[in-house]
């Protein structure tokens, strides 16, 4: 039986092992997919090994229709460009770019193209950051100002009824207690974000100190990473501390806490603790010159809201290294942070964190006494049936998630588009790369999670 791989021309990722005995036109692929490699300049090590999607329990027929569904929104001008890899038991079985690369330039989405991946930089400096933890240099239990001052003895800004005029105002009362590591994991510090908070005083906060600004969304790179932390901890916060679950700056404020531990930038942390390690060569803060050229860009409108898509800059080295929406990454990078963690922590023996803290990481930890006036899964994928590890969102059953999916699975996305899955049952790992930041992203993610869940055949 001939294999017909599910892959683009370009494809980056390829390793096989030579005593693998193959048919004649999978020799022939290899040979085209290893002088790609060297042409891009990647290395063999950068790889996930590739396997049939029948060797290991799926099929490549119905693989293809992840294909004709984003060759559809291209053609369509609903997306710009984007890159799926799908990797099932350790190895790559489906690896394709579509689309447009750059519109000034007409140049094509390769599948080694770099992103801005906005929030999908969260899960990796939450991992920096429990690396710490099995250090012993923090616990998770320490208060933030045990390595911040600024955060201690926060105030917070609570909303109380009007009843003369039936309305809301906010007024400020002490924290009942400060906030701690693990409430800055699972966004239960009481930080928020300016440009999804409701509270007044908390929005007006982060605009006088420059954190949150209108000119440009998830953009608080312009000031030092020592600047952040100390105006970002005489704000107000928005909730008492391990109260309610709301999205915000957590990961930020993390970011600066492994600066300040560790005394260097968050940026050479990531490189030498996690980036380097997993050769995750194309990931950082920055895109140097050398890479520019396959660095993706949005539509310049976007064609379903009208309004102009305004990414952040990242042609050069920001003031601080926004651990909570800085990064720049590829899909064959991201796909390997994921399968190490999908591993227990490991990835072609090297280990970065322990199988016990991935299965930590990974549990519930909002439980029944965090609020959550808006659910994890809500917020990500327009359904419930989800919670909050510790940077990732966590599925809590097979069921109640109007979403194909298995109890146990984690995942994250990013305002850019982009958005990444891994599941222990099936023993997916699927990275999803898009520079589209539009109101349709959560359609997207549930599309792709179907797409590669009814591909499976054993």
């Amino acid at each position: 039986m001939t294999y017909t791989p599910s892959f683009s021309r370009q494809t980056p990722l390829a390793s096989i092992h030579p005593s693998q005995r193959a048919p004649t036109p999978w020799r022939c692929l290899s040979l085209l997919v290893g002088a790609t490699l060297l042409h891009s300049g990647l290395s063999w090590s950068q790889a996930l090994p590739v396997a049939s999607p029948e060797s290991v329990g799926m099929s490549t027929q119905r693989l293809e229709k992840i294909s004709a569904a984003m060759q559809t929104e291209i053609e369509q001008k609903r997306l710009p460009g984007a890159v799926v890899m799908v990797a099932r038991k350790g190895k790559l079985v489906y690896s394709k770019a579509f689309g447009g690369l750059n519109n000034d330039t007409n140049a094509p989405a390769q599948t080694d193209s770099v992103f801005r991946i906005y929030s999908m930089t969260k899960p990796m400096v939450s991992v920096a950051l429990m690396m710490l933890v099995e250090d012993g240099k923090v616990q998770l239990t320490d208060p933030v100002s045990k390595y911040l001052p600024s955060f201690k003895q926060p105030m917070v800004s609570v909303a109380t009824h009007d009843p003369l005029y039936n309305g809301v105002s906010f007024k400020l009362v002490p924290a009942h207690k400060e906030p701690t590591l693990q409430d800055l994991l699972r966004h239960t510090s009481g930080l928020a974000y300016g440009e999804l908070t409701k509270n007044t005083l908390v929005k007006q906060a982060y605009t006088e100190a420059g954190i949150y600004s209108t000119a440009r969304d998830f953009d608080a790179r312009n000031l030092s990473g020592a600047d952040m932390a100390e105006r970002l901890g005489k704000a107000p916060l928005a909730q008492q501390p391990g109260t309610v679950w709301e999205y915000s700056l957590s990961v930020d404020v993390q970011g600066r806490i492994i600066e300040a531990v560790t005394g260097q930038r968050l940026n050479d942390v990531m490189q030498e603790r996690l980036f380097k390690p997993l050769k995750m060569n194309d990931t950082a803060f920055d895109v140097p010159a050398a890479k520019k050229a396959r660095l993706a860009e949005p539509f310049a409108i976007d064609p379903l809201t009208n309004l102009p898509n305004k990414l952040i800059d990242v042609s050069q080295p920001p003031g601080n290294d926004s651990g909570g929406a800085g990064g720049v990454s590829t899909a064959p990078d991201y796909l390997r942070f994921c399968q190490a963690l999908l591993n227990g922590g490991q990835l072609d023996g090297v280990r970065i964190l322990s199988r016990s803290t991935v299965q930590l990481m990974t549990a519930d930890h909002l439980g029944q006494t965090i609020a959550t006036p808006v659910s994890p899964g809500q917020l990500l994928l327009g359904a419930p049936g989800y919670t909050f590890g510790l940077g990732f969102l966590v599925r809590q059953a097979d069921g109640i998630a109007g979403v194909h999916g298995n109890a146990g699975e984690f995942m994250w996305a990013g305002y850019g588009g982009t958005y990444f899955w891994a599941d222990p049952k099936d023993q997916i790992c699927a990275v999803y790369m898009t520079q589209a930041p539009s109101p349709l992203r959560a359609h997207y993610r549930r599309m792709l999670k179907a797409l590669v869940a009814q591909a499976l055949v054993d």
